[in-house]
């Protein structure tokens, strides 16, 4: 079951392994959390997964009425298919609330990103993780901290493997084909480098005053360090538009970019400016400096082994930051994290396998 954007680069790779594995009788079930073509359907395509075979069409909404229309929708379906696995990925509503509703219908749970806590229970995120964690019966890990996390929950043995970063199995792949100075020409960006920004996590983006700030950093740092792109999520622009916020000009603002001219951008970047998990993760992979405007991480990983720096929600220790990350130049060396090697989702495949038959 996938429901947004990082559940197809998360899943696409252990489907992918599952059909090495000659396991082929694989129903795709789409939420529709995300409903932009670019958030979407473009990486059905992209990533290699065929179109689903059903959609629920849940689209936006509170935390309890996506919850609720999921739960419905998944357990209308699993009472009518009957699988012997439900295979979720990551944190958001839509995973939360199908592993509910498949532990109620007595269906195994898999559940691909295990075990990551940012013990802040402020974020819906977090609760998320817990539960959809609690309720699964297999639990892939991508690092050793997460297994350790689980094992002072209480859960272990059998029932968690540690089999890597299925989604940097995905950036990998889409990092190798895509025309990467094609996409720079295409955004008129230069030899001098730029900033790439991402913005989206309620706790953020919904506190008029809180997005005002990060905003009015952006500006500052484009200003008067280089420039910087922010791609709008849909929820940050419709934020911006209520709050009547007005970026400087020299902060350029697109539409969501489709996930291979991200991918482009990133990798290319002097920095990256995010409240994003999973781009924490890939600016690591791709050893591209990264600051994240959080106070915490569920991925501390990407800040002892990675590229990752946390700098709170201080706009004035944001612009800080950034001087003093593009002052100290590119990361130096490799940067390598273990099992994060374009493999792993042939790893969840086989544990998939060996678990259930």
């Amino acid at each position: 079951m996938v429901g947004a954007r990082p559940n197809y680069v998360k899943t696409a790779p252990v489907l992918d392994g599952l059909a090495e594995l000659g396991i082929e009788r694989v129903r795709v079930l789409h939420t529709g959390q995300h409903y932009d073509e670019t958030l979407s359907a473009e990486f059905i395509k992209r990533l290699g997964m065929r179109e689903p075979d059903l959609n629920l069409g849940v689209g936006s909404g509170s935390h309890a009425t996506q919850a609720g229309a999921v739960m419905v929708g998944v357990e209308r379906e699993l009472e009518r298919r009957r699988p012997d696995v439900v295979l979720l990925a990551g944190d958001v509503n839509s995973t939360m609330a199908a592993a509910l509703a498949a532990a109620k219908c007595r269906v195994p749970v898999v559940h691909i990103e295990s075990g990551l806590r940012s013990y802040d229970f402020s974020m819906p995120e977090e609760v998320n993780r817990v539960v959809t964690d609690r309720v699964a019966e297999l639990l892939l890990c991508h690092c050793d901290e997460a297994v350790e996390n689980l094992a002072a929950e209480g859960i272990g043995g059998g029932a968690v493997s540690m089999v890597g970063n299925t989604m940097i199995d995905s950036l990998l792949r889409v990092r190798d084909s895509v025309d990467a100075e094609a996409v720079l020409r295409s955004h008129a960006f230069d030899a001098e480098g730029y900033c790439l920004a991402t913005l989206h996590r309620p706790a953020l983006v919904d506190d008029p005053g809180a997005l005002q700030g990060v905003i009015g950093a952006l500006g500052e740092i484009s200003a008067d360090l280089l420039p910087v792109l922010l791609p709008l999520h849909p929820r940050t622009r419709a934020r911006m538009d209520a709050a009547g916020l007005a970026p400087t000009a020299s902060l350029r603002l697109t539409e969501p970019l489709t996930y291979p001219d991200f991918v482009a951008l990133e990798s290319s970047a002097r920095i990256v400016i995010t409240d994003s998990g999973g781009v924490q993760e890939e600016t690591s992979a791709l050893g591209v400096r990264c600051l994240t405007y959080r106070p915490s991480t569920e991925r501390p990983i990407t800040v002892s082994l990675g590229t990752n720096r946390l700098v709170g929600r201080d706009p004035e220790a944001l612009v800080a930051a950034a001087a003093e990350e593009l002052e100290a130049g590119p990361p130096g060396g490799e940067v390598r994290i273990p099992l994060w090697d374009g493999v792993a989702g042939p790893r969840a495949a086989a544990a998939i396998a060996a678990r259930f038959g």
